[in-house]
């Protein structure tokens, strides 16, 4: 995680260095659940979709971090809002059959809760910052 934030410039904000490690070490635990399912519970198919919804949510971080206009930085976090939304389904989904344990989801769908949260509010607050009212609606 240090060699990830060692890549951000002085200008880069601290909300978006905290965002991409939050997301980064999201990641991290996504990857190991989704070794846990196939190795010790043969579940190849959600854990697929989980690893995939759930490493995408920092990778459109990092893109958003390089976005070339405000407009397609809350679009590069809506994206990664919306993985965020879908890694929350298959966590559930896991869960309700019987695939991840209690504490293994709470912990996970906690994380998704927060990263939801910080997303959401950076991308309110850029567009409160940078759009008219007009053009937020129609976003």
């Amino acid at each position: 995680m240090l060699y990830a934030m060692n890549n951000f410039n002085k200008t880069d904000s601290i909300i978006a260095k905290k965002a991409y490690a939050f997301a980064l070490t999201f990641a991290l635990t996504i990857v190991t659940l989704y070794k846990q399912l196939i190795q010790e519970k043969k579940e190849y198919v959600l854990s697929k979709q989980l690893l995939r919804s759930g490493t995408s949510i920092g990778a459109n971080v990092n893109e958003a971090i390089c976005a070339q206009s405000k407009r397609d930085f809350v679009h590069k976090l809506s994206i990664a809002l919306k993985e965020t939304r879908d890694t929350e389904y298959w966590l559930n989904l896991l869960k309700d059959s019987n695939y991840v344990r209690a504490e293994d989801f709470t912990k996970s769908i906690g994380d998704c809760a927060e990263i939801y949260k910080i997303l959401s509010s950076i991308i309110l607050t850029t567009k409160q910052k940078y759009f008219s009212a007009k053009t937020t609606l129609n976003s």
